[in-house]
């Protein structure tokens, strides 16, 4: 995005525990570097009350202080994503120097590192956060990770896992389409056909990810010649995207000023949030 939150000077939310942030060189966190950035400054409205449940329940094995600090930042990280990703990500490390040990703040690092483009940080974390957890939902971010970091045989690799096999609808189809990437990276045109044919590429039901899986399937169909067949699909990207309500049929967001008693809108949750795929 171009419209970037400028920003704002660094400083010390409170005193840090030696104990905690003391530099371990086994420690491969960039949070744990002895150069690491000084944490950013939390908005004044944060409390770190804003995280869901399960969120909570993870930082509660936190001292008081630490689960604060940590929860915090977190919720920075969220509000910031979409907004200025690399400042979302220093917040995320700020998280990770006294809460690396806990799934969703190693998740959050990940993420955030992927939204501000540090591709082989957000690898290490995701991969960390995928063995600390057991869930599998960000395979499609750590397969795109590997393309990033010049690795696309690891992750067209991830398509033989198990675990990648049992993935479904969302998850199925954002991995498609980073797999088919990899395919062609690599020369293999027939094989991202082939991983961009599953279940949810259906011209008659349209997901919020159907317009860039019909996209991607029409370029590869170009590529192999079957021009007809891949203007067919094209052609139902914007009806796609008229039943859905997005691209070129989406609502603008119409922001009403004279409107004082509007409560807040909702703070996005840092674990929902699965950043598209890069093109």
């Amino acid at each position: 995005m171009n419209d970037r939150r400028p920003h704002r000077p660094r400083q010390r939310e409170e005193r840090e525990d030696p104990e905690q942030l003391s530099h371990n060189p086994r420690d491969l966190r960039r949070a744990n570097r002895e150069d690491r950035e000084r944490s950013p400054e939390i908005d004044e409205d944060v409390t770190g009350k804003e995280l869901d449940r399960e969120a909570a329940r993870q930082l509660s094995t936190l001292t008081d202080n630490n689960r604060k600090w940590v929860a915090k930042h977190l919720v920075m990280a969220g509000r910031l994503l979409d907004i200025d990703p690399q400042l979302a990500f220093e917040h995320a490390l700020a998280a990770s120097r006294r809460g690396g040990r806990l799934a969703i703040v190693r998740e959050a690092v990940g993420l955030a590192a992927y939204a501000a483009g540090d591709y082989a940080e957000a690898l290490r974390e995701l991969r960390t956060y995928r063995r600390i957890s057991g869930d599998q939902t960000h395979l499609p971010v750590i397969a795109d990770c590997l393309r990033a970091v010049g690795k696309p045989d690891k992750a067209i690799e991830l398509t033989q896992e198990p675990e990648a096999q049992q993935l479904t609808g969302t998850a199925r189809a954002e991995l498609a389409m980073v797999l088919a990437g990899a395919h062609r990276e690599a020369g293999d045109v027939a094989g991202a056909k082939a991983v961009l044919e599953i279940p949810e590429l259906n011209l008659n039901r349209a997901y919020p990810f159907s317009p860039r899986l019909y996209a991607a399937y029409a370029e590869v169909l170009h590529a192999l010649g079957q021009d007809e067949e891949a203007r067919k699909w094209s052609a139902q990207i914007p009806v796609a995207e008229n039943a859905l309500g997005t691209g070129a049929f989406e609502e603008p967001e119409i922001l009403d000023f004279d409107d004082e008693d509007e409560e807040e809108p909702t703070l996005p949750r840092v674990k929902d949030v699965l950043p598209e795929v890069r093109a």
